[in-house]
């Protein structure tokens, strides 16, 4: 993603290489809640204990391989599928809490990139 700014109005703009970008992502998870009735469900507690639910269920894909399996988990189809839709799935919901809460995911991840900088320099070789 390329988090440029977009037109001078202090939002980003995440546009990956396929042409998705956040705000549209973040429109369409919305738009497919609304039309089920679900919004009312979709409160911060609510969204980020779902959250919570979707990452351990990625973790469950990886839980008892070793790290050379995980290394090469995508090349097994089936599984490369899996990871795929738990990593769709909490992305989605950190998507959607995002919106509740009115934070610019980009944003948010470009300024605590910068934090870590200062706090974590690099080691000298």
């Amino acid at each position: 993603m390329d988090g440029s700014t977009d037109g001078g109005t202090g939002t980003t703009r995440g546009t990956g290489p396929d042409g998705l970008d956040v705000p549209e992502l973040q429109r369409r998870l919305t738009e497919f809640a609304a039309a089920r009735g679900w919004e009312q469900y979709h409160t911060p507690k609510n969204l980020v204990a779902a959250l919570s639910v979707e990452a351990s269920e990625l973790l469950e894909i990886f839980q008892w391989l070793t790290p050379e399996q995980s290394a090469a988990i995508m090349s097994d189809p089936r599984a490369a599928h899996s990871v795929e839709d738990e990593v769709a799935d909490v992305l989605a919901y950190l998507l959607q809490f995002c919106v509740v809460l009115g934070i610019d995911p980009l944003a948010a991840l470009a300024a605590k990139i910068e934090r870590n900088e200062t706090r974590f320099p690099p080691t000298a070789p």
